[in-house]
């Protein structure tokens, strides 16, 4: 009897870059664990990819339970923690900002991803090697005006990412957190802007060539296939287009 696939865990993964890294890491050997709230699509995912679905809210401490505890039932070791799970809303100054967008944005960013992987390090600490990636963004190491909520969350996010690389230092469980810059996916742009599709496609007007999440679902697959020895710690990803944050080559119509 052969023996079970090692089990990768993207949270986040109906759609973007959860789903396209999903692919990415099923075609790389791992039974792929799925959480997102929309179950439908992960059911059609996990069929794709002979995956499974797993009904996951990051904000909800009972539902990241049940997940944990169905992840940690598969018969594979919990090898790779991918937490994709996040997103952005609004992007007014701070005079006016909603704080209730803040408060949305550090609880599915910051606060869920302590969750999920609080839950999830036991199983990774019984596996012989696993890897946690931290899915965060150029927002995480810089600033730009309209962006603070954003940007305080993604920041967060990689102080989690160093801070726990120093707590599990001496364990066999490698930490990489992924910066993504510009990338256009069918729905991030759209919820920072409340479903305003015009203002969402302003965001990558000019730009021939934002990247794709296949984009980033290929810095995924290369990390997490290194050599077991060693870790990237830190991969920032940007389209050439864009130099920094606030300057991105535009091509007039």
């Amino acid at each position: 009897m052969s023996n079970p696939r090692p089990v990768a865990v993207v949270t986040g993964a109906s759609s973007g870059i959860g789903a396209a890294s999903a692919r990415r890491l099923a075609a790389e050997g791992y039974q792929v664990a799925l959480g997102a709230r929309r179950r439908d699509r992960l059911d059609a995912l996990a069929a794709e990819i002979d995956g499974v679905a797993l009904t996951l809210d990051v904000t909800d401490e009972a539902s990241v339970a049940a997940f944990a505890e169905a992840v940690e039932a598969l018969p594979g070791p919990l090898e790779v923690l991918l937490n994709n799970a996040g997103g952005a809303k609004g992007q007014e100054p701070i005079e006016v900002t909603d704080p209730a967008d803040w408060q949305w944005m550090y609880e599915v960013n910051v606060i869920g991803t302590l969750r999920v992987t609080k839950a999830l390090l036991p199983a990774l600490k019984a596996a012989e090697s696993a890897h946690v990636v931290l899915m965060s963004s150029t927002a995480g190491h810089g600033v730009y005006e309209g962006g603070a909520g954003y940007t305080g969350a993604k920041h967060a996010i990689n102080a989690f990412s160093e801070t726990l690389r120093l707590e599990l230092n001496g364990l066999p469980i490698r930490v990489t957190e992924i910066a993504p810059g510009m990338v256009r996916t069918d729905e991030f742009s759209k919820v920072r802007f409340g479903g305003d599709e015009a203002r969402a496609e302003k965001v990558y007007e000019g730009v021939a060539e934002p990247l794709t999440a296949e984009d980033v679902a290929d810095v995924v697959g290369w990390a997490v296939t290194r050599p077991r020895h060693v870790d990237i710690d830190l991969v920032v990803v940007r389209p050439v287009a864009q130099a920094a944050n606030h300057k991105v080559h535009r091509v007039k119509p």
